[in-house]
C-alpha cells in the first residue's frame, strides 16, 4: 500500500517537473502566462471545491488577507520561474531553484523564532558555491539565474509563510485563495499599467496549453499532494519533491535538445546542489528519530 502512494508521490513530482516543459512550449510572456495560469486554475479549484466536494470557502477577512498577500508571492514565484525559462532555458530555472535550502535556512528561524540551523547554512554555502561555478560556466545565461535567483526567493517566503497558515481553514480553501488573490493582483497590475488589453493577444495554442498546465500540472497535483501528506512523512514527500528539478532537466534534455546541453561544469554542480538537499533531508529525518526517542523515554 505504501508503494501505491509513494508511487502516486514521485508522479506530481514528475507533473510539476514538466511545468518548465510547458513553461517554455507555451510563447506568450510569462506575465500573461502566470495571469491565465492563475486564472484558469482557480476556476478549476472553485469548480472541484463547490461543485464536486460541495465545501464551504468561506473565511474572515482578515485571513481572506493573508491568503492574498501570500497568493500574490505566490505569483511573483511563478512570474520569475517563467521569466527565468523566457531568457534563458529550462535547465537554469530548475536548478536555481536549489537556492530554496539556503533561503530557508535565513528565513525560516526568523518567522518561526527558532535558532539558526547551522547545517542548513552550511548546505545552503555549498549550494550558492555551486550556483557560483554555473553562472562563471553559464555567464550567456546571467539574467536566467538573476531571475532565478528570485524565483527561489519568493518561493521561499511562499512556502514558509504557507506554514504559518496551515490549518487555519481547509487545505482547499488555502490553495483557492491563495491562487485567487495572486490573479486578482496580476489583474490590477494589468488595470493599473494600462496592459490589460494585451492579455488577450494570446493563440489558440497557448490556451489549450495554459488550459492544461493550469488544471493537471497545477490545482490536481496541488491536491493530490495535500492528500498523500496524511499517509506519507513530510521528511520523504519533501526529499521526493527536491526530484523535480532533475525530471525536468531529464525531461528538457531529451525534448529540446540542443538549446538545453549545458557544459560539464552545469552537471556536475547540479548533482553536488542534490545530493546537498538530499543529505539535509536525511539530517533532518535523524535528528527528529532522536528527539522523539528522547521524549519518550521515561523519566
Amino acid at each position: 500500500m505504501k508503494n501505491s502512494y509513494l508511487l502516486r508521490l514521485h508522479f506530481i513530482v514528475f507533473l510539476w517537473g514538466f511545468t518548465a516543459i510547458l513553461g517554455k512550449l507555451i510563447s506568450a510572456e510569462a506575465t500573461v502566462l502566470v495571469f491565465y495560469r492563475m486564472s484558469f486554475a482557480a476556476i478549476f479549484l472553485y469548480l472541484y471545491l463547490r461543485i464536486i466536494k460541495k465545501e464551504s470557502i468561506s473565511i474572515s477577512k482578515n485571513l481572506l488577507l493573508k491568503l492574498i498577500g501570500i497568493g500574490t508571492v505566490m505569483a511573483f514565484h511563478w512570474l520569475f520561474f517563467f521569466q527565468s525559462i523566457k531568457v534563458s532555458n529550462v535547465s537554469i530555472a530548475l536548478s536555481c531553484l536549489s537556492l530554496s535550502t539556503l533561503f530557508a535556512a535565513l528565513i525560516e528561524p526568523l518567522v518561526f523564532k527558532r535558532k539558526p540551523d547551522w547545517v542548513e547554512i552550511i548546505i545552503g554555502i555549498i549550494i550558492v558555491i555551486c550556483i557560483s561555478l554555473i553562472f562563471n560556466a553559464e555567464l550567456k545565461y546571467k539574467a536566467g539565474i538573476f531571475y532565478g535567483i528570485l524565483c527561489a526567493l519568493f518561493g521561499t517566503v511562499f512556502s514558509v509563510f504557507n506554514g504559518k497558515i496551515f490549518g487555519k481553514t481547509s487545505s482547499g480553501n488555502i490553495i483557492f485563495y491563495e491562487i485567487a488573490g495572486g490573479w486578482l493582483v496580476i489583474s490590477l497590475f494589468f488595470i493599473f499599467t494600462g496592459q490589460i488589453y494585451g492579455v488577450s493577444e494570446i493563440s489558440y495554442t497557448d490556451v489549450a496549453l495554459i488550459t492544461l498546465l493550469a488544471s493537471v500540472f497545477t490545482a490536481y497535483p496541488m491536491f493530490e499532494s495535500v492528500k498523500l501528506m496524511k499517509f506519507i512523512s513530510p521528511f520523504t514527500l519533501i526529499l521526493t519533491v527536491n526530484l523535480e528539478p532533475v525530471y525536468g532537466i531529464i525531461l528538457a534534455f531529451f525534448i529540446f535538445g540542443a538549446s538545453e546541453h549545458m557544459s560539464p561544469v552545469f552537471y556536475i554542480a547540479s548533482v553536488i546542489m542534490i545530493v546537498a538537499i538530499v543529505i539535509n533531508g536525511i539530517i533532518k529525518s535523524r535528528r527528529k528519530k532522536d528527539n522523539t526517542i528522547t521524549e519518550s523515554k521515561p523519566l
